[in-house]
């Protein structure tokens, strides 16, 4: 029977004083014209179907004339805001074609549909409540994976960028059966470096249907990347196997494509690999890695009997004593980033001497 990892549903934790200087500090926390809560005014919705007639947990919004115009402008003002300078001279051009509201999950989202009407091309971002630890979610994400991302934060209100690519649940179901075994050993590959990215920097709840496949072709094949679209569950769970996608069962069949595909002595090279990659990202990052850090330290995103857990989990995985003086989320979190920079660092140094 599969055993159940996650707990209740996580609660939303404020973004603290301190936090919303840092953010400030780097351009992420700008005024913005809209709300969370002004788009939670639509007087009526109708379900959103996928190419398939199934139910998508999405439903599209309508609001009274009298709101619409001004809930339009305001949207088009975010997305100058979000992708360009903020200026009102392109307002003219966008069209918000839909505004659609997520009925599954924790966040509860608006996604929202710009299109261009000069050439009919479109594009989407997110309005979320504002919740600390998925906005520190963010942040690492931007600063230790290989992936840039763009996201506002204003009061109680947070706007995300779309990330383009296949859901990792349709991909699975839909794509991977038609790769050639090249392709399907790349993947391997690039799921392993994802597991241990998310478990060390502790950014959990990654089943398939929170990354997303990315496709690129070079020109004799193409390469394939898997990237986190959810940071919810950044560092409040106290499973470990929460943060190790590895264990989710819709993940089976990735798991099934590494045990077949990949030797072991290749899977704990890509470990090793990602590892220290991290470990580059936090060295070249130092001074904001640092500020940000301060800021975790300092702030309540989970709750003790979470924190209890884990540190004795980390404790028995690693065999560092440090994970048993830890007093947090933030000093959880910190220690095994630590642990990753100071065994590269070590690893290294011995080499030169």
């Amino acid at each position: 029977m599969q055993e159940k990892l996650m707990s209740k549903k996580k609660p939303s934790f404020p973004v603290n004083e301190r936090f919303h200087k840092y953010l400030a500090k780097y351009n992420r926390n700008i005024k913005i014209p809209v709300f969370y809560e002004d788009l939670l005014r639509f007087s009526g919705s109708i379900v959103v179907y996928d190419q398939h007639e199934e139910d998508t947990f999405w439903v599209r919004c309508y609001y009274a004339d009298h709101e619409r115009n001004d809930i339009d402008t305001s949207l088009k003002k975010v997305y100058t805001i979000l992708h360009s300078d903020g200026s009102d001279d392109s307002l003219e051009y966008l069209n918000v074609d839909a505004i659609d509201y997520c009925t599954f999950g924790n966040s509860k989202p608006f996604r929202i549909k710009i299109r261009n009407v000069l050439n009919d091309s479109f594009t989407y971002f997110y309005v979320k409540k504002a919740d600390a630890s998925r906005i520190y979610g963010l942040e690492f994400e931007h600063i230790l994976s290989p992936h840039r991302i763009n996201f506002l934060v204003y009061r109680d209100t947070l706007i995300e960028e779309h990330i383009a690519g296949i859901p990792g649940d349709v991909f699975i179901e839909d794509e991977l059966p038609l790769c050639d075994e090249r392709a399907k050993t790349q993947i391997a590959k690039q799921f392993v470096k994802f597991n241990e990215r998310c478990t060390i920097r502790l950014l959990g709840d990654m089943r398939s249907y929170n990354y997303v496949i990315i496709p690129t072709h070079d020109f004799d094949h193409v390469e394939y990347q898997i990237r986190a679209i959810d940071f919810d569950q950044q560092s409040y769970e106290g499973n470990l196997k929460v943060y190790r996608p590895q264990f989710f069962k819709e993940n089976f069949k990735m798991v099934q494509l590494v045990s077949t595909k990949l030797q072991e002595s290749s899977i704990e090279q890509y470990r090793k690999e990602e590892r220290s990659l991290l470990a580059k990202r936090i060295i070249n990052a130092q001074s904001r890695y640092k500020e940000l850090m301060r800021c975790i330290l300092n702030d309540q995103i989970s709750n003790e009997p979470n924190v209890r857990q884990l540190r004795k989990e980390l404790y028995e995985f690693s065999n560092d004593m440090k994970f048993k003086r830890a007093r947090s989320m933030g000093q959880i979190l910190r220690t095994a980033l630590e642990f990753v920079k100071r065994n590269y660092e070590d690893v290294n140094m011995k080499r030169l001497i």
